[in-house]
């Protein structure tokens, strides 16, 4: 059976391009990597996140394409942050707030969620700490 080498890139459809792309520069301090149109028109914007090679693909479909609608709880992102609680206060200071949790996990992780654009969540995780 032929195997992968790597995930390069998980692609987001959204209505909105520019807002989603702002939210994540700004909540998550991802990176824009490239822009380009795809040769169907389609609107497109690569994310990078710190520590890791894989990017989030944001594509706005071109005029007169169906709208985006998003299912509730249909698929998230999951970003591990260091200090949960820091991490929240950072986003209440630009004027977001977490939309569920801090929850305590079986694992002993920390958990919360905020909402992205578009009807998307973003989980936030801070691993538990290994028992010295």
């Amino acid at each position: 059976m032929p195997t992968v080498k790597k995930l390069l890139h998980t692609r987001f459809r959204v209505n909105d391009l520019e807002r989603t792309v702002a939210f994540y520069r700004q909540a998550l301090g991802l990176v824009v990597t490239r822009r380009h149109t795809s040769p169907r028109g389609a609107q497109l914007a690569f994310l990078a996140t710190p520590n890791s090679d894989e990017e989030i693909e944001i594509c706005q479909l071109p005029p007169g394409s169906p709208g985006v609608q998003v299912q509730p709880d249909l698929v998230h992102l999951a970003f591990e942050v260091e200090n949960l609680e820091s991490f929240a206060a950072e986003l209440k200071k630009s004027g977001m707030a977490l939309s569920d949790g801090p929850t305590v996990t079986g694992s002993g992780s920390l958990i919360a969620f905020i909402d992205a654009p578009e009807g998307y969540e973003v989980e936030l995780i801070q691993r538990a700490q290994p028992a010295v």
